[in-house]
């Protein structure tokens, strides 16, 4: 059975080109894979590409503005977002421009799913978006700073940690999320400036030069501040 192409590469360069702050224009493509199965049907229905290049846009400007990137040289150049739904286990993953989200996934849940979606569309995206230095970065770093993107952007899901929690700061996700947004209360515009400074390379020395503390101690006053939760 043939995959679905789905290319709206006109509709949403349109739509790029009248956002003013927008720097690329953007080619999104959509590939169901699993267009047969439950999830991928599902995907279709109560979706749809259109749905997820649109909130893709919006991300893209949120992660930007988030992250301080305020010209086309503080960015990386992609050209094409690839999003492919396909059947696969876990939920989603993003690697060299390809955003992949599972159908099974999609097929099983059973909460708000478009709600849902849209916040693994702004987590992956993220990865699409930020720097890694150049491979040096931590993934505990990367997965938590693209949940604090998706923190940001109120799509949090209901069975993520409470602020304070969590046993340690490199637990990724939500915990580190959690953690990256109180260092973020601390000093406005910290995470910017954290992904602004992994753009060649990584040391865990970046928190000291921007906070003034290593991180162990910026993960005791954090755990301080709620009281020590689990």
């Amino acid at each position: 059975m043939a995959h679905r192409l789905c290319s709206l590469s006109l509709l949403i360069i349109l739509a790029l080109a009248s956002t003013l702050d927008s720097i690329h224009a953007l080619k999104y493509v959509g590939i169901n894979k699993a267009g047969s199965t439950n999830g991928g049907i599902r995907f279709n229905n109560d979706i749809t590409f259109e749905y997820s290049f649109r909130t893709l846009i919006t991300s893209t400007n949120f992660i930007r503005r988030l992250f301080q990137q305020n010209s086309a040289s503080d960015t990386k150049a992609v050209p094409k977002i690839t999003l492919i739904i396909e059947d696969i286990d876990g939920v989603a993953f993003a690697v060299n421009g390809e955003i992949h989200v599972s159908a099974r996934y999609i097929g099983g849940y059973t909460g708000d799913l478009k709600r849902e979606i849209s916040g693994v569309l702004f987590h992956e995206n993220t990865h699409i978006w930020q720097w890694n230095g150049k491979g040096q970065t931590p993934g505990w770093l990367i997965e938590g700073i693209a949940d604090f993107v998706r923190l940001k952007s109120g799509y949090v899901p209901g069975h993520w940690v409470k602020p304070g929690q969590g046993s340690k700061w490199d637990k990724g996700y939500d915990v580190t999320a959690r953690f990256l947004d109180y260092c973020n209360d601390l000093r406005n515009g910290f995470v910017a400036e954290l992904n602004k400074k992994m753009r060649n390379c990584y040391s865990e020395n970046f928190f000291v030069e921007l906070l003034g503390k290593n991180i162990e101690q910026l993960w005791s006053d954090y755990k301080a501040k709620y009281g020590n939760i689990n």
